[in-house]
């Protein structure tokens, strides 16, 4: 439950400081002190978004402390242990601080925290109803969380929402690769043909470079051999004039000289060295000759070729050298397409099995919520006859959604219906309700659905509103059952619920030439007596009206019969 509330420097507030209790604890003050301010306090704590406009005039920032006890709040305790946040498993401390420039920083346990985290939290600490509640009561997917947190199917819904995700995923991925497959039919005859006719001029096989060097060499195959055969007679074969023959000559001519002058015997060696070379060179350019041989066909084919390879270059838009690459590319394209196919099968067997998975989810959760709407709808039924409708009939209706297509929360319809006269049947909750009438059943919806939940903490923001007379005092006795086993706090008008809370604050505004401030106090016995007084006789106070706000008191035991 929450056991203290620290605000400063928020709004009109100051500086505010509260100690709280279990029990129904009434907020009461005149209209505009400020009793909506704990509320803002409260929503900002938990996790509400902030606005710099918040902070008092004059202030540098805004500050909300909260401190809580988990006696009572298993859920919360749990929470902080798997986030590791739990410091002292007896409390929870939660901080928000708004600074001028609009940031604001939240801790949990004196640790920084997201909004989310907060958010999370606040769910398993408080519960809020809004005095808007029966507006959104109208709403067929506000019916629709009542009921399913009454008849506590949060563990259902959840396997519902992960089984549903998965199918949705599966089901966008199926469309998709139709789309794609049906989008790629042309594309896949083109790749077909295109790839057929690399392989038809036998791409993958070619070099290009290697083919045009042969080529180059086919077409000045005359050349090369009428020109390596003139060099041949020049360095070998001519027996007169060759080099070969020169060579001899001048050996023969110097080795004559070296019988006579010896130094001419180092010249005599280079000679012959050079005889030995220019044999070589005759060797190895013979060998050469003989091995090349014009080929007229040989180069037909290979022009053929390497037109057929720039040819597909220019049609692709690519280097002839990376036709080959460009081929395998193409065929990893068309298995992605042949395969796609494949994936089809699969993801429809994957989707078809996800959606009988979640028929069957979705199934048991019809039948539960029909179960869970017939005991909601007779707690209702009673407590709205309790609240002035004497022959209020409510009822639940669980029908089928039409289309039956998976859904996040389930393929049912869930509409509030009621009759608020005998003889007529029950009809949707907007068309027959009253405002009047349609705040006591939203107040008894409220009740009723909260009396099933484990939140420690609930705060009931003027649900009572349009509500008077002894229908108001019933609803301040079901808040003050409500506070029986937990804590409540309700912010009301009516003197009928003040009287029967278990504790009383009195919100209280003043205000000056310099500014405008909001205070809150707890309420002694006998200050409850004169504030029970104002809200029943309003700016004239008897003693008739103390009387009767003592009488109401004393029936609740809150004050004695003597006024002590």
């Amino acid at each position: 439950m929450l056991c203290n509330l620290n605000i400063k420097d928020l709004a009109v507030v100051e500086s505010l400081s509260l100690e709280l209790n279990p029990g129904l604890t009434v907020l009461t003050g005149e209209t505009g002190a400020g009793k909506s301010i704990l509320l803002t306090a409260l929503g900002l704590a938990l996790g509400e978004r902030a606005d710099s406009g918040l902070i008092r005039p004059g202030a540098n920032r805004a500050e909300i402390d909260l401190e809580f006890s988990l006696s009572d709040a298993y859920g919360a305790r749990l929470w902080l242990e798997e986030n590791e946040l739990l410091d002292d498993e007896g409390v929870c401390l939660i901080r928000r601080v708004i600074s001028q420039d609009g940031r604001s920083r939240a801790f949990i346990n004196n640790r920084p925290a997201t909004l989310q985290s907060l958010q999370e939290l606040a769910s398993r600490l408080v519960e809020i109803h809004g005095q808007h509640a029966h507006l959104r009561l109208l709403e067929s997917s506000e019916q629709r969380r009542l009921l399913d947190e009454s008849s506590g199917h949060k563990a259902m819904l959840e396997n519902l929402a992960n089984v549903y995700h998965r199918w949705r995923t599966a089901r966008d991925e199926l469309d998709a690769q139709s789309k794609a497959a049906k989008d790629g039919a042309a594309r896949e005859e083109l790749l077909r043909y295109q790839i057929e006719e690399m392989e038809q001029h036998g791409i993958e096989t070619m070099d290009y470079d290697a083919l045009s060097e042969e080529q180059t060499l086919q077409a000045n195959m005359e050349k090369i051999l009428a020109g390596g055969q003139t060099q041949l007679d020049l360095l070998y074969d001519d027996e007169q004039h060759s080099a070969n023959a020169l060579l001899v000559q001048a050996s023969h001519a110097i080795t004559d000289i070296s019988h006579i002058a010896s130094e001419f015997n180092d010249i005599l060696v280079l000679l012959r060295d050079a005889q030995i070379q220019v044999k070589e060179a005759a060797v190895e350019l013979r060998r050469h000759l003989d091995r090349l041989e014009a080929d007229p066909k040989r180069l037909a084919w290979l022009d053929e070729k390497l037109g057929d390879m720039l040819r597909l270059a220019r049609k692709h838009h690519v280097d002839p050298r990376s036709l080959g690459q460009y081929l395998d590319g193409l065929r990893v394209e068309l298995d992605g397409i042949e395969s796609g196919s494949e994936k089809i099968a699969r993801l429809r067997v994957e989707t078809d099995a996800l959606e009988l998975e979640y028929r069957g989810i979705a199934a048991s959760l019809s039948k539960s919520r029909v179960i869970g709407g017939k005991k909601l709808e007779q707690r209702i039924s009673g407590m709205i006859r309790e609240l002035g409708m004497p022959q209020g009939q409510f009822q639940i209706e669980v029908s089928p959604e039409l289309g039956n297509i998976p859904a996040l929360t389930g393929n049912d319809r869930i509409e509030f219906q009621v009759s608020a006269n005998p003889g007529l049947p029950p009809r949707p909750l907007g068309k027959v309700a009253s405002g009047g009438e349609l705040s006591r059943i939203s107040l008894a919806i409220q009740v009723a659905a909260t009396d099933t939940k484990t939140t420690p903490t609930l705060i009931f923001d003027e649900v009572d509103s349009g509500i008077g007379g002894g229908v108001a005092e019933i609803v301040g006795q079901k808040l003050r059952l409500l506070g029986g086993n937990r804590q409540v706090f309700c912010v009301t008008h009516l003197h009928q619920v003040a009287a029967l809370g278990h504790h009383h604050l009195l919100v209280e505004k003043t205000s000056n030439l310099d500014n405008t401030r909001t205070q809150v106090r707890l309420l002694t016995p006998d200050q409850r007596k004169h504030e029970i007084a104002r809200m029943l006789g309003g700016v004239r106070i008897t003693e008739q009206t103390l009387a009767h706000a003592e009488e109401m008191l004393a029936a609740t035991g809150e004050i004695s019969t003597d006024g002590a």
